[in-house]
C-alpha cells in the first residue's frame, strides 16, 4: 500500500509546480490560480465522507482501484484536453475525487492491521510514502517541463496512478471490513463521530494544519519565483521547483520525527506547541521575499518543517481516538475537515494577493499572514476540546501509572 501510494502521488503537486507557466499560458488571475489549487481539496472534501465511510462496509481495495483509475484519467485529461481555466478546473476536481478514494481508504486498510504504538508508526510510514512522492512531484514536473513543456509534465501523474492500480490489484489481499461493536447507523450519519471530543479535536487541528500546508504547497513555486525576480537572478541549484522538492522531503522527515516526539513527550503538548510556532512563522514568511533569494528559500524550508511536524501526529491522534467499527467514519470526518481547510488556504491566499493589487512584498506578507489567524483559531478549539493522548504516548502511560 505504501508503494502504491508513492506511485499515486508522483504527480500530486505538478499543477502547483507548473502554476507560473499556467498563469502565463491562460492569462489567469491570482484568484483563478488559487481556484486551481483549492478545487482539488474542495472535490476531495465533498467525496471523502462517502468513499471513506464505505470502507466500514465495503472492501477498501475496490474503492481504491476505482479511485486511482479515475486519477489516471484526470491527469491525462488535464495534460491533453484542458484549454483554459474552466476545463482545467474540471480535471483538477477529478484529481481530488480520485485522491479522496485513495488516501484515507488506503490508510484505513493499513491502520486496521495494527494497534497501539505500531499503528501510530504505520500511519507515519504511510504519510512518509505519500510525502516523499509528493515532494518529488515538484522536481519531476519541473524537469519534464524544462525538457518537453508543461503538458508532458503532467503525464507522470497519469502513469503513476496506473502503476498504483496494478500494485494494489496484484499485491493487496481482499479483506472484509471488521464488524462494528455497535450498530453503525446510517452510512453518512457522523453524529457519533462528532460526539467524540478527542477525535474531533485532532480533526479540527488537522483542518487548519491542511489550510496552512496547502497554501504553502500551492503557492511556494510562484512565491519563490517572485522572490528570485527581486534580485539579479536565482542560483540554479535552488530553483523554485528544487526548493519545493527539498521542502517536501524535509517535511516527510519532520512528520515522522514529530510523531515520535508526540509519543515520547505527549501528543497534546507537542501538537499545541507546533501550532503556535507555525502561526508565528506564517506572520513573517511572506515578507521574507525582500531577503536575498537564498534567505527566502531557507525561511521556506524552516517554515515547512514546522508545518509538517504535527501532520502524522494529528492523523494518528484521530485514528487512535476512533471507536471500534467507526474508524472509517472517523477518518472521513478527519479528512473532510482537513481538506476543507486545504481548499480555503490556496484560494484565500490568491484572493488576498489580488485584493492588495497583485504580487508585492507587502502583498505576499499579508497573504501568508492570513494563515496566522486561522491557525490560532484552530489552537483555541484544540485546547477547548481537550483531546486525549494515545495508548503508548508517554504522557498517557504516566497518567495510568
Amino acid at each position: 500500500m505504501c508503494a502504491a501510494q508513492g506511485c499515486a502521488q508522483i504527480g500530486a503537486f505538478s499543477v502547483a509546480a507548473l502554476l507560473p507557466a499556467l498563469i502565463a499560458a491562460w492569462s489567469l488571475s491570482h484568484t483563478q490560480a488559487g481556484w486551481l489549487g483549492g478545487i482539488y481539496y474542495a472535490a476531495y472534501t465533498l467525496a471523502v465522507p462517502l468513499l471513506s465511510s464505505l470502507t466500514d462496509r465495503v472492501d477498501a481495495k475496490r474503492i481504491y482501484l476505482a479511485s486511482v483509475a479515475l486519477t489516471a484519467v484526470a491527469f491525462a485529461g488535464f495534460a491533453w484536453a484542458a484549454t483554459g481555466f474552466w476545463s482545467a478546473l474540471a480535471f483538477r476536481a477529478l484529481m481530488g475525487v480520485g485522491w479522496a478514494g485513495s488516501y484515507m481508504p488506503g490508510l484505513k486498510a493499513l491502520s486496521d492491521l495494527v494497534e497501539g504504538p505500531r499503528q501510530s508508526r504505520a500511519v507515519a510510514a504511510h504519510a512518509a510514502a505519500v510525502g516523499i512522492s509528493g515532494a518529488l512531484s515538484f522536481g519531476v514536473a519541473g524537469a519534464v517541463h524544462a525538457w518537453l513543456g508543461w503538458r508532458w509534465a503532467l503525464v507522470p501523474g497519469a502513469l503513476g496512478a496506473g502503476l498504483a492500480f496494478g500494485l494494489v490489484l496484484l499485491g493487496l489481499p481482499s479483506r472484509p471490513p471488521r464488524p462494528a461493536t455497535a450498530s453503525p447507523g446510517a452510512l453518512l450519519d457522523f453524529r457519533p463521530v462528532l460526539r467524540n471530543r478527542s477525535a474531533l479535536a485532532y480533526s479540527l487541528a488537522y483542518c487548519v494544519h491542511t489550510w496552512e500546508m496547502s497554501a504553502l504547497r500551492a503557492w511556494v513555486v510562484t512565491f519563490l519565483a517572485f522572490a528570485a525576480a527581486q534580485g539579479a537572478g536565482s542560483w540554479t541549484p535552488l530553483a523554485p521547483t528544487t526548493v519545493a522538492s527539498v521542502m517536501g522531503l524535509l517535511g516527510v522527515w519532520a512528520s515522522v520525527w514529530g510523531n515520535e516526539m508526540a509519543i515520547r513527550f505527549g501528543r497534546r503538548r507537542f501538537v499545541l506547541g507546533t501550532m503556535l510556532a507555525s502561526a508565528a512563522m506564517a506572520g513573517v514568511i511572506g515578507f521574507g521575499a525582500a531577503l536575498p533569494y537564498a534567505g527566502t528559500a531557507a525561511l521556506v524550508l524552516v517554515y515547512a518543517m514546522l508545518i509538517w511536524s504535527d501532520s502524522s501526529s494529528l492523523t494518528a491522534g484521530s485514528a487512535g481516538s476512533a471507536e471500534p467499527g467507526r474508524r472509517g467514519a472517523t477518518l472521513a470526518v478527519h479528512s473532510t475537515l482537513g481538506y476543507a481547510g486545504g481548499f480555503l488556504g490556496p484560494l484565500a491566499l490568491g484572493a488576498t494577493l489580488d485584493l492588495l493589487g497583485g504580487a508585492s512584498v507587502v502583498g505576499w506578507g499579508m497573504a501568508f499572514g492570513h494563515v496566522t489567524v486561522a491557525v490560532l483559531l484552530g489552537a483555541l478549539a484544540f485546547v477547548w476540546l481537550r483531546p486525549a493522548d494515545l495508548a503508548g504516548d508517554r504522557s498517557a502511560a504516566t497518567t495510568r501509572a
